[in-house]
C-alpha cells in the first residue's frame, strides 16, 4: 500500500450541543488530514490548530507532503522524523509541528485500518480496561442556581466528575478576580456551594484558563491563595492557574499545596515538556494527542511524566477525530488517570465519531474499531462548509471574537 495523496479538510459547524457551553462559543473551526492510498483506505487525523488558525493549516500540509507521497506506513516514526527534520528550523515547537501531529494521527489510523487493529494496540497495547471520564464544562455559567443547572445536567448523562472555569461568565458578561483576596473568596465561594450541593463523592476539578487567559493571568501570589483557600474541597486538580512562560512559577506553586496541579496543553514536543518535567511543574500532565505533535511525541510526554512519577490527563477541546486520537493515546499510557470529554457535543464529534466512544458508568471503554474508529463522510463536508475567520482567538483591538 502506497500513499497517493495528502488533503486537508477544513469545516466549521456548532461548537457543540451543550447549552451551557453554547453561551460561550456558538461556532468551532476544525482541521482534518486525509492519507489518500492505492487502496480503499484512507486514514484520517486531525490537528487543532484547526480550532484556531484553520486558514494556515492547509499550507504546511502541503509543505510535508512531498515527503509523503509514494511512501508506505511500514515505518510512522521515520516518516515523523523526515517531517520533522525538513521544517526544523520552524517546526521544532509551535504551528507546524502542531500541524505535523494531524498527519502523524492519519498515519496511525490509517495502518491501524490496514491491520485491522484500534490504534492503542499499535502504540503498546491497551494498559486499562476503562478510564474516569469528566465532562469539560468551559466557564462558571452564573448566577450560582445556573451553575448547579449545569453540574445537573452533566450528572444526568452520565459523568461521574466536571470541570468548571475560575470566575464567572453571566449575562452581564465574564468575570474574573485578579488579586489574592479577591480570587481566593470568589473560588472558595463557588467550591462550598458545589460541595454543598452535590456532595463529596462527586469528581470536582477547576480550570484557571490562565495558559490562554482573554486578559491579565495570575500571578504566582494569586495562585498560591486560591490552592490554599480550596485545599478543604477536594479537588482532583486545577488546571492552568499561571502561563506557560513561567515553569519556575509552576515548580514552586506545586510545592507550596497539596491540590495537585495540571497543565500542559498548550505545550508542544518532548523538548518543550522537558523543561516543565525536569521542574517538576506538574503534578498531572495533560498533552494533547491532537497538539503535542504527535501519537508518539504524547507518549515519549506521558513516559517522560511517569519517570517523574507523574500522572496524565488528556486535553481534548478539539473536534471528534481530536477527542478519538486523545482516547487512544490515554489507553495506550500506564500513568492516564482520566478522560476530559466534551459533553453534548455537536456534530462535529458525532458525525465523526459514530457510535466509536462508549461510556459506561462515568468511564470510557476502550474503542475496538480498526484505526481510530472515525469516519469523515462527503455528506459532512457539504453540510458543514468551512467559514473564514471562524477560529477562535483572544479579542483585542482591532480583532474581536463575536461568535
Amino acid at each position: 500500500m502506497k500513499i497517493t495523496d495528502v488533503k486537508t479538510v477544513l469545516l466549521t459547524g456548532p461548537c457543540t450541543n451543550d447549552p451551557f457551553l453554547s453561551e460561550a462559543r456558538k461556532r468551532r473551526s476544525a482541521a482534518f488530514i486525509e492519507i489518500h492510498t492505492d487502496t480503499e483506505l484512507i486514514g484520517l487525523g486531525e490537528t487543532y490548530a484547526g480550532y484556531f488558525c484553520p486558514e494556515m493549516v492547509p499550507e504546511i500540509v502541503e509543505f510535508f507532503k512531498p515527503i509523503l507521497v509514494g511512501q508506505n506506513i511500514d515505518n510512522i516514526n521515520e516518516l515523523w522524523n523526515r517531517m520533522y527534520q525538513c521544517g526544523n528550523f520552524w517546526c521544532r515547537v509551535g504551528l507546524g509541528l502542531i500541524v505535523l501531529n494531524g498527519i502523524e494521527a492519519a498515519l496511525w489510523d490509517l495502518k491501524g485500518k490496514m491491520y485491522n487493529l484500534p490504534v492503542y494496540e499499535l502504540l503498546g497495547g491497551k494498559k486499562h480496561d476503562s478510564l474516569l471520564c469528566y465532562a469539560t464544562g468551559g466557564p462558571s455559567n452564573y448566577p450560582k442556581e445556573k451553575l448547579a443547572s449545569k453540574i445537573e445536567y452533566y450528572l444526568s448523562l452520565g459523568f461521574k466528575g466536571f470541570k468548571v472555569g475560575a470566575g464567572s461568565l453571566s449575562d452581564e458578561g465574564w468575570y474574573m478576580p485578579y488579586t489574592p483576596n479577591e480570587a481566593s473568596e470568589f473560588e472558595a465561594e463557588k467550591l462550598e456551594f458545589i460541595r454543598s450541593e452535590f456532595g463529596k463523592d462527586v469528581i470536582v476539578t477547576m480550570d484557571g484558563h490562565m495558559g490562554n487567559s482573554p486578559g491579565k493571568t495570575w500571578d504566582l501570589p494569586t495562585a498560591k491563595a486560591v490552592m490554599k483557600a480550596l485545599e478543604p474541597y477536594d479537588l482532583y486538580f486545577f488546571e492552568e492557574p499561571l502561563h506557560y512562560t513561567d515553569p519556575w512559577a509552576y515548580s514552586e506553586l506545586c510545592k507550596s499545596t497539596f491540590i495537585p496541579i495540571a497543565g500542559g496543553e498548550c505545550l508542544t514536543g518532548t523538548y518543550e515538556w522537558r523543561v516543565f518535567a525536569e521542574k517538576d511543574s506538574f503534578d498531572i500532565g495533560q498533552p494533547d494527542a491532537s497538539f503535542t505533535g504527535g501519537l508518539g511525541e504524547f507518549m515519549k510526554v506521558a513516559n517522560l511524566l511517569q519517570s517523574r512519577g507523574k500522572k496524565i490527563a488528556t486535553h481534548a477541546w478539539g473536534a471528534g477525530a481530536s477527542l478519538m486520537q486523545n482516547i487512544h493515546a490515554g489507553f495506550a499510557c500506564e500513568n492516564t488517570i482520566i478522560l476530559e470529554i466534551p459533553p453534548a457535543y455537536g456534530p462535529l464529534h458525532s458525525e465523526i465519531i459514530g457510535d466509536s466512544f462508549i461510556m459506561k458508568n462515568g468511564s470510557a471503554m476502550p474503542p475496538e474499531k480498526p484505526g481510530l474508529g472515525i469516519e469523515l463522510t462527503e455528506e459532512t463536508k457539504k453540510r458543514y462548509p468551512f467559514v473564514k475567520g471562524s477560529g477562535e482567538f483572544n479579542s483585542v483591538p482591532g480583532k474581536v471574537l463575536i461568535d
